[in-house]
């Protein structure tokens, strides 16, 4: 089943609306333009930005410096959660991948919402479910095919993408992004994406664009 982006998700699906308007009010809002960085891994912490709209990808290096897809968030998701203390210094770069909108706390502001509306225990609950994602992408899908691989981390990036956007089916990866992500070579990628667009999964032309999301997600296994 693909998940749709009107979902309410993320943190904000486990506070609920009430919850997730009054963490709104706090803080100070920010945009960020497509391929900015939002956090730096090894910055130090302090504060928790909170995705109003938007998706980004949250990045680690290894140590060759290589970069390697950790995750993938968007609107309702926290980001900068981990270290949101000072003393902690970033684990992961965290990038736009749209025009993004956040609501910046301080990691005070942020624990005392949770402590006045006892919502730790809901806090827990996404820690738990982010740390999962702490593996590289490409780690993550090692048992899955090359087309399955790449299917699902196309189907994620369309079903992230804020309802309201044109260009919402458009993949904003280049082939060598989704290469590098998925730890693939470029050519198996460009072989895989040729693939899918004969199944009409994919359609045609330049642009890599989605065009029948029950025919991507058969190929990713869903």
């Amino acid at each position: 089943m693909v998940l749709s982006p009107n979902v309410r998700r993320g943190f904000r699906a486990l506070i609920g609306e009430q919850l997730w308007g009054g963490l709104v009010a706090h803080g100070v809002t920010r945009s960020y333009p497509a391929g900015s960085f939002l956090l730096r891994q090894g910055d130090p912490g302090g504060w928790v930005l909170v995705l109003l709209r938007g998706r980004v990808k949250v990045t680690g290096h290894d140590e060759e410096g290589a970069e390697l897809l950790v995750s993938l968030r968007a609107a309702g998701d926290l980001v900068g959660e981990i270290a949101g203390v000072p003393q902690v210094a970033r684990t992961a770069s965290v990038q736009a991948i749209d025009r993004c909108t956040v609501q910046v706390l301080t990691a005070e502001v942020f624990r005392e919402f949770l402590r006045r509306n006892c919502a730790d225990s809901q806090f827990t609950d996404y820690l738990l479910a982010k740390l999962s994602e702490t593996v590289p992408y490409q780690m993550q899908l090692v048992h899955f095919s090359a087309q399955r691989r790449l299917a699902r981390l196309i189907l994620e990036l369309v079903a992230l993408a804020d309802p309201g956007d044109p260009e919402r089916m458009q993949v904003p990866f280049s082939q060598e992004a989704l290469a590098r992500a998925l730890g693939l070579s470029r050519s198996t990628v460009a072989e895989q994406i040729s693939v899918l667009r004969a199944s009409g999964a994919l359609g045609l032309g330049r642009r890599l664009l989605v065009a029948d999301l029950d025919k991507l997600a058969d190929s990713a296994g869903l």
